[in-house]
């Protein structure tokens, strides 16, 4: 079974027993989450499309642990004014992984 699912801010297409990473969860590790707004749900038998979301559809999913992604560098300069600016950044993700879809 496939389902499309908002999670985040972000649409993910994802499957049962699936990793991904999302943008940081208010969740510990170990935690059981739940996501309700389902897009999307593909199954063998049928696809059923939400309007705009599928009512009871539900994605749980368990959190495996919080980490940081890449240093991403953001570099501003202005030519032949002396003005250069080297800033960093680190994005905060949680990785969980897909326990059961239901629709």
């Amino acid at each position: 079974m496939i389902a499309i699912v908002t999670i985040a801010g972000q649409q993910f297409k994802v499957t049962e027993g699936q990793e991904i990473f999302v943008h940081q969860l208010e969740a510990n590790e170990g935690d059981a989450v739940t996501f309700d707004h389902v897009s999307m749900v593909i199954s063998a038998a049928s696809t059923i499309v939400g309007m705009p979301s599928v009512s009871g559809a539900l994605v749980s999913a368990t959190v495996l642990g919080n980490q940081k992604g890449d240093k991403v560098i953001v570099f501003k300069k202005k030519r032949r004014k002396g003005y250069k600016k080297k800033n960093g950044h680190r994005q905060s993700f949680t990785k969980i992984k897909i326990d059961s879809i239901t629709a």
